[in-house]
């Protein structure tokens, strides 16, 4: 596949010229993802799951079955520098704290004093429940750059119901304020079904992101954790083309928007990995197939491995754990549904899954606009 670049938007380029103001290292090593991803090498984010601990039992949870307590070596903060030392000698610049819900971590802090704000943009995630004008001003002090909001309805009691909490729609949505007022960057996330999708409620939901200045991360629903086996809340190809034209109205995006002036397709490996409390490094938070554990092999070894698979490897269009029923069907129903979580990959794919040796593994097209 040509290896094409797509035209900057103007508001990449002011969130560029920021980054070069605030972190130039970060701002050097993104300037050179373009030239990574012609070698077929990962740009990945980190989305790091430290801890599974949290406030709310919200309806969707991804994790509920990664979170159960294992005996197994997990994460401390001097684990978390070598991790950093080892993203960032691959050239990484992206972490994405999460969990379970950051703000009740204790040791907060520690943890982004460890994967070094100097060396990486860094995102926290959050349901918003703590987040106050108090503490999104220290979370901007420690060097936390973006917060990505947990938010799934304009209406307080479907938010509430939806997260199983009484409140939640109240506080997020203060905190939505609180983090601009700091000075942080903060995006709203949001699941969609294949019942939102096209209702009015998420149009509204957009208005209301819009009137903020802030941008809409959408995550359609996957059948994993809670929703395993709800095929019936998964978005098609239609929906996702839906949403693609809303794109040109809103400010919203999926993990399948063009960003950096590339079109990766699915990211999974290639644009990130997840890493679980226990060290299993997985293609993205919702495919629950361990590639490899940190604590065994470097981490640049199981992302290559994770490239080398043509699910990942692959330029691929689609997301394959929300829209691609073949791949949920064969891989997912079939070889993850009922072992305990992460499945190691060698029990997930066959050598008929594995990209041939030689030459890039892949590349990025083109998508102007």
């Amino acid at each position: 596949m040509p290896n094409r670049q797509r035209q900057l938007k103007a508001d990449e380029i002011e969130k560029r010229r920021l980054l070069k103001e605030a972190k130039p290292y970060v701002y050097e090593k993104i300037m050179k993802f373009s030239e990574k991803v012609r070698r077929g090498e990962s740009i990945a984010i980190i989305q790091f799951q430290y801890d599974y601990k949290c406030n709310f039992l919200c309806r969707h949870c991804d994790v509920n079955m990664l979170r159960t307590e294992k005996k197994d070596r997990f994460f401390t903060i001097s684990d978390i520098r070598e991790l950093s030392r080892q993203a960032d000698e691959m050239g990484l610049a992206h972490f994405v704290i999460t969990g379970g819900e950051p703000l009740i971590f204790p040791d907060l802090d520690d943890i982004v004093k460890a994967i070094d704000p100097g060396k990486f943009h860094i995102t926290s995630d959050t349901n918003g429940w703590f987040l106050d004008a108090k503490k999104a001003r220290h979370l901007k002090n420690i060097g936390i750059d973006k917060i990505q909001l947990s938010l799934d309805s304009l209406s307080g009691p479907e938010h509430d119901e939806f997260r199983r909490k009484a409140g939640a729609h109240r506080r997020a949505v203060r905190a939505i304020d609180a983090a601009l007022d700091a000075g942080l960057n903060i995006i709203l996330a949001t699941v969609v079904t294949k019942q939102r999708v096209r209702a009015q409620e998420f149009i509204d939901f957009l208005e209301f992101a819009k009137g903020k200045g802030v941008g809409v991360f959408v995550t359609y629903a996957k059948p994993v954790g809670v929703w395993e086996g709800r095929f019936d809340l998964l978005v098609d190809r239609a929906d996702m083309d839906y949403v693609k034209e809303l794109e040109k109205k809103y400010n919203v995006f999926t993990h399948l928007t063009p960003a950096y002036g590339l079109d990766l397709g699915c990211i999974a490996v290639k644009r990130m990995v997840s890493i679980t409390k226990y060290g299993d490094v997985m293609p993205c938070p919702y495919i629950h197939i361990s590639l490899g554990n940190f604590f065994k092999e470097p981490l640049k070894d199981i992302i290559e491995r994770g490239l080398k698979i043509k699910f990942f490897g692959n330029h691929c269009d689609t997301c394959l754990i929300a829209e691609d029923r073949k791949f949920i069907n064969d891989y997912v129903v079939k070889k993850i549904y009922g072992k305990p979580l992460p499945v190691p990959y060698s029990e997930v794919f066959t050598s008929d899954d594995f990209i041939g040796q030689g030459g890039a593994v892949f590349t990025a097209a083109k998508k102007d606009i």
